[in-house]
């Protein structure tokens, strides 16, 4: 099984669909699509020396290049290593040296970054549009690599409760697995014509770009480099049956849009990676119609835990509808999910513990983390590490978070790694960061610092500070400066007591 031959299937029996498109703007089919896939792999394996089982690191923002890239990957049995293009130099460093990566492709914003940030004696650099790529591109076709189901696809870099990144292994058959829950459980309503990649493709976006090939969708890339809602708006004028994938902040943006739209085209609107608020859940079904979608999942289930489906979003006659739009859904249909106390014991109906799941979508491990794995993994069951509890009717509803993770615009920070940014500052005695809810992002990051004698509190040099060394979304939005951090007998910082001194700030 190679998740690359869905790609072969789609450019042999619907060659003629435009398979890329860069804003209005239709740009290679999928037979033109495949060739080019064909050549970039012939590239990587006979230019560049790379063997099946090596790592290939995408540090790209959403371009066109995206998905030839991806899928070159996998057709010569390579490891695709996409990275948030949003990281810090550093950040970069670490995942592209931990995944023992011997090329990365970029874009030319991120060139000189990945040039600084990376061991320029082992790293092959590609940039999209150059002559190297362009060469790499016309390279002799190389046929599909021959991979196992259980052989590594995608190592997805999340963050730790430690702060550093692991990367979780993902195989063709946990892509596999996503890909079909997406049309069993996410998206069931046809046709599939086209996908907007308004979110980034080294996440949500890219793996939904996979459910799309199969089904020979267009991939629309948009020409912003950020999400553009007038722009968003009118790609969806112009490409009908149009589905997105946007975490919660990306929907309210739309819906504070004011502009007249027309929305005929929408197919479907995408959303996870953070809770959405109910009133703003229903705002939206009013504004677009019952075109919703939620899903549950992290990047050990990628994209596939529960999902809320767009009847279920519609049915306002339910008795519990709006209970149910505060809920994540029902389990997706490769996974069993249940919520157990801390033994792993099954919790009933209505009791709060740890969210645990099992099935094809989960991943295969930690890279070089075995440690991690065993923890993660224990008994059978992928810990997630989020809290919830089920309904007598089966909807999942999460509660809390372990390990304080803060989600704010969709994407994951844990607190530990801006804390130990935080406390490198020569005034900083010690810090702790919380989240608070955000009406705009879900929730925003605050850092209650304790100073050094003698330093005086200076946010601004401490925001100087972050933004030097963790990517800028990571950075405190707020600094409260205290006495001493409020502990127990054992000396861990009591979060619980932060937290509610932070309600008690905003009650005032």
């Amino acid at each position: 099984m190679n998740i690359a031959a869905h790609l072969e299937r789609t450019g042999r029996s619907a060659g003629q669909r435009t398979a890329i498109a860069a804003g209005e703007r239709p740009l290679v089919s999928y037979a033109e699509l495949l060739d080019r896939v064909r050549r970039l792999a012939g590239g990587l394996v006979a230019e560049l020396g790379l063997k099946p089982g090596d790592r290939v690191a995408l540090a790209m923002r959403n371009c066109p290049e995206y998905l030839q890239v991806l899928y070159a990957c996998w057709q010569a049995g390579l490891v695709a290593v996409p990275v948030n293009a949003k990281l810090h130099g550093r950040e970069f460093a670490f995942i592209i040296g931990n995944s023992g990566a011997t090329a990365c492709f970029t874009t030319p914003d991120l060139t000189d970054t990945i040039a600084s940030a990376s061991a320029a004696d082992r790293l092959t650099q590609v940039e999209t549009g150059s002559d190297h790529f362009r060469h790499l591109s016309s390279a002799d076709p190389l046929p599909l690599a021959d991979t196992l189901p259980d052989d590594p696809a995608w190592l997805f870099y999340t963050s730790g409760t430690t702060g550093q990144p692991k990367g979780a292994v993902l195989s063709h058959r946990n892509l596999l697995a996503m890909s079909l829950c997406y049309f069993a459980d996410v998206d069931a309503t046809s046709p599939w014509r086209a996908i907007l990649h308004a979110a980034p493709m080294s996440h949500g976006s890219g793996l939904y770009a996979l459910p799309h090939v199969m089904q020979g969708s267009c991939h629309v890339i948009p020409d912003s480099t950020g999400f553009d809602v007038a722009e968003i708006f009118g790609l969806i004028e112009r490409w009908p049956h149009c589905v997105f994938f946007a975490a919660p902040t990306m929907v309210r943006r739309l819906l504070d849009h004011e502009a007249d739209t027309d929305t005929a085209n929408l197919k479907s609107i995408l959303y996870g990676g953070g809770p959405m608020y109910v009133d703003d859940c229903i705002a939206a079904l009013e504004r677009f119609g019952p075109k919703l979608a939620q899903l549950y999942g992290q990047g050990e289930s990628p994209m596939t835990i529960t999902a809320l489906s767009r009847a279920m979003h519609g049915d306002r006659t339910h008795p519990r509808w709006r209970e149910r739009l505060a809920s994540v859904g029902i389990p997706q249909s490769v996974v069993d999910v249940r919520v157990a106390d801390s033994d792993d014991r099954i919790l009933p109906p209505g009791e709060t513990g740890e969210v645990l799941v099992r099935g094809d979508s989960v991943m295969r491990g930690y890279w070089q983390r075995p440690e991690a794995t065993a923890e993660t993994l224990r008994n059978g069951w992928l810990h997630t590490g989020d809290f919830g509890c089920f309904d007598e009717d089966g909807f999942l509803t999460l509660k809390d978070r372990a390990n304080d993770l803060i989600i704010s615009g969709g994407t994951n920070i844990y607190p530990r790694e801006v804390e130990e940014v935080l406390v490198g500052h020569a005034d900083v005695s010690e810090a702790s960061v919380i989240g608070t809810a955000d009406r705009e992002w879900g929730e925003r990051v605050v850092a209650y610092v304790v100073l050094r004698p003698g330093a005086v509190a200076d946010p601004q040099a401490l925001d100087r500070f972050c933004l030097e060394n963790i990517a800028r979304f990571k950075r405190p939005r707020d600094y409260r400066f205290i006495e001493a951090l409020p502990k127990n007998n054992y000396g861990k910082v009591l979060k619980t007591a932060l937290r509610d001194m932070e309600s008690a700030r905003k009650s005032d």
